[in-house]
């Protein structure tokens, strides 16, 4: 194993155990603080709802958790690519499930790990524990077994019951099919198909596809022995439903004249000559994760009229179950259904395949580096982090739920129903993985460290250079960073230090001070001291984003945020009077929050609250969200004239003058800001209506300084930043020098998504 698989490894496992092993926590939902809280949430107050219950169990949806509760239940026989580790081993990625259910739908979750391999036993134990949940999500259990234990709970059970490594492929799939068909210019009911691959998920979409129109007699599947013909001994029963009749016996052979080919299989079984031997505008699916049937570039090179998606994320047309189960789960437990059925996967299906056919949102262009994203050869089916899929798919789930009979629950005004689904998940969550695409996408920025030789960052960097997010620059001594990665079997390219001090970075040093006196000559540096400076790790680090060596800077300071601030305004301001500020990126359940100024203003006056206001707007926009912004107070709209408020009041009311459609008001408490119910009833007049805030202005540095922090440690909330504002250009990033190693790797990549400019 080489040194970069070791630090994946390690990163892999230190994710895991680090804080509170595993992802996933139980969280109450009711208050507990009181006496009172406690005797109704257990003894007495709690046999109330148990009474209701026995007396109307459909009462557990109204009383408890049950209907936003799925179970993730494995046996580990079939785990991702790792094969039959046991249902221990397979934790992990249950409790992984749970997170993107969350994460993505809003769904809570138990992972149920169940150590049997017998049918009978596992199908026992799940429907003893039914009662628990509101849905059934069946994982990682292998063929042919979980084709019985699928259909057996399905008859049993009056809810939900999935097994996504069968559905979840066959039906992000089967919309990039009907795309993949459309631009083809060819009919679902003639087309020849060929499977390699006879696991739960080539079985599932087979039977998927011809579902939607594909004839059965144009099916071949092929498995580890070829293609699975009526002529071969022994299939089992899912295999033998695609036996086909037709004089073919390999991969081979079956691909001549085919316009599709599925895989999921293995790596590099389809060649290039195969790919030839197909119909014009061949449809080829290579979903075999990590490594498809057939590289992209292999596939590109093989036919110009190629239409190719693989399970990848680097490459276009990436087959994601996440595109699926959780807003098919989310619409399935909001009308209380049954059971999955046929009519609403197909009905996800036809709403993916719909979506992508829509403009692209802003944010999804932000998040991918691409302005350009329509439908097309490289855009079948929606981007993963397109914020629609919510209420897209589980809309037509829940429509189809009720319109086929197994919804216990019926929803009258749909507008309503998508419009509770937006909210109720915001972007909290998402922004920063949008970001992070932004960057995954775009050549890699170069980031320089001031702090070069400290642990936390020569972790950051590595984790950065290997995702290929940026390339890392590290400012400190080359002996001692050296020996901090060995020490901890961490790998990072040479070139990637820069030991300034050394002999060799002499000639810079003296280049760095030319110009550096160029620029501060007249702000009363001298040559001799600008000499100095490039001594010093701030100095020469702000010199080498100056001189173009470096796209961006993530400068590390001890004690005081503006004393660090002294070069880079030296450097990269040409006013002394110049606005600056921070602003923090604050991850809440209601979306993400921006707060500002966190650190620059201790007492702004009513020109630098206008600048922070504008230089906020735009830094929120370029994260493709429209702010909406509050200035906040101890006052309410003139309730308090005293001239803190006065002062703010003064800003709000040059900012509405000047700059009419910037959506911001105030001045205003922070009740009133983020209850826009009570905003509206008691203040009818202000300018932001039923808008979400998602902008905070503080009226001073220790009020924001303190509101951010009480959040991180109080309310839970992530911490991204601070975000410098105010420079020509977004070329600096301060942070302490005791940050984490995963604040410092979210502010890189925050610092590398500000200098890519739009396409």
């Amino acid at each position: 194993m080489g040194n970069n698989a070791k630090s994946k490894k390690e990163e892999a496992l230190l994710y895991h155990s680090e804080g509170r092993p595993g992802k996933i926590e139980v969280i109450p939902t009711k208050p507990y603080s009181t006496q009172k809280d406690l005797s109704l949430a257990y003894s007495p107050g709690v046999a109330e709802p148990c009474l209701a219950i026995e007396d109307n169990p459909d009462d557990a949806y109204k009383y408890t958790a049950k209907g936003n509760l799925v179970a993730v239940i494995s046996n580990g026989t079939a785990v991702l690519g790792l094969g039959d580790i046991g249902a221990m081993a397979g934790k992990p990625v249950m409790e992984g499930k749970g997170l993107l259910f969350k994460t993505f739908a809003d769904i809570d979750v138990f992972d149920i790990e169940v150590d049997t391999k017998d049918t009978d036993q596992f199908i026992e134990t799940v429907k003893n524990i039914s009662v628990t949940f509101g849905g059934i999500n069946l994982e990682d259990i292998k063929a042919p077994e979980c084709f019985e234990i699928e259909e057996r709970l399905k008859e049993e059970l009056s809810i939900p019951v999935m097994h996504d490594d069968q559905h979840g492929t066959a039906i992000i799939s089967s919309a990039a099919l009907l795309n993949a068909l459309e631009i083809a210019g060819k009919k679902i009911e003639k087309v020849q198909v060929v499977v390699n691959g006879a696991g739960a998920a080539a079985v599932s979409c087979a039977k998927l596809y011809i579902a939607l129109g594909v004839k059965p007699e144009n099916v071949i599947m092929c498995d580890s022995k070829g293609v699975i013909s009526v002529r071969r001994q022994n299939l089992n029963a899912a295999k033998a439903k695609f036996a086909t009749t037709r004089e073919v016996d390999t991969l081979e052979e079956a691909l001549v004249g085919a316009d599709v080919f599925l895989g999921l299989s293995v790596a590099d079984v389809l060649t290039q000559e195969m790919v030839r031997s197909m119909a014009d505008n061949p449809i080829v699916f290579a979903l075999a994760n990590p490594n498809p049937e057939i590289s992209y570039d292999n596939a590109m090179a093989a036919r110009e009229d190629i239409i190719f998606a693989t399970g990848r994320s680097d490459y276009p047309n990436q087959v994601n179950n996440v595109l699926g189960f959780p807003y098919i789960f989310r619409g399935a437990l909001d009308v209380r259904a049954t059971k999955i059925n046929e009519e609403m996967k197909i009905a996800a299906v036809r709403a993916l395949a719909a979506l992508t056919k829509e403009p692209v949102p802003d944010i999804v262009a932000a998040a991918y580096n691409d302005n350009n994203i329509s439908f097309g050869r490289e855009y079948l089916i929606p981007k993963a982090l397109d914020p629609r899929l919510i209420s897209t798919i589980s809309v037509a789930v829940a429509k189809a739920a009720i319109e086929s009979g197994v919804a216990r629950k019926t929803i009258t005004d749909w507008k309503a129903y998508a419009t509770e689904l937006d909210s109720r998940m915001g972007r909290d969550d998402k922004l920063m993985r949008a970001i992070r695409s932004k960057v995954g996408t775009a050549a890699p920025r170069r980031i320089v460290f001031s702090e070069g030789d400290r642990l936390t960052t020569i972790k950051a960097a590595v984790h950065l250079a290997n995702e290929n997010l940026a390339i890392p620059l590290l400012v400190g001594d080359r002996a001692k960073i050296n020996t901090l990665l060995k020490d901890n079997h961490l790998t990072l390219d040479p070139k990637c230090i820069v030991d300034f001090r050394s002999d060799r970075e002499e000639a810079r040093r003296s280049r760095y001070a030319a110009l550096l006196y160029n620029k501060v000559s007249r702000k009363g540096v001298r040559m001799h001291e600008a000499i100095e400076y490039m001594m010093r790790r701030d100095w020469f680090t702000l010199m080498m984003v100056a001189s173009g060596d470096a796209d961006t800077s993530i400068l590390g300071y001890t004690h005081r945020y503006t004393e660090a601030l002294n070069p880079v305004r030296q450097i990269f301001t040409t006013n002394s009077n110049t606005t600056l500020a921070a602003m923090e990126i604050v991850t809440t359940k209601r979306g993400p929050m921006f707060f500002a100024d966190t650190a620059v203003n201790p007492s702004p006056t009513v020109e630098d609250l206008v600048n922070i206001v504008l230089m906020a707007a735009q830094t929120v926009r370029n994260f493709g969200i429209e702010p909406v912004m509050a200035m906040l107070s101890h006052s309410n709209f003139g309730t308090d004239t005293e001239p803190l408020a006065a002062k703010i009041s003064k800003a709000v009311e040059i900012l509405h003058f000047q700059y009419p459609e910037l959506l911001v008001d105030g001045e205003m408490k922070a009740d009133i800001a983020l209850n826009k119910k009570a905003r509206n009833e008691i203040y009818p007049f202000n300018k932001l209506g039923d808008r979400e805030i998602n902008v905070l202005i503080f009226p001073n540095l220790s009020s924001a300084n303190i509101s951010y922090k009480m959040m991180e440690i109080l309310g839970g909330a992530e911490i991204n930043g601070p975000i410098l504002m105010g420079l020509n250009q977004s070329c600096v990033h301060l942070i302490p020098e005791v940050a984490s190693t995963r604040s410092i790797r979210n502010l890189s990549v925050i610092a590398a998504a500000e200098t890519i400019q739009p396409k």
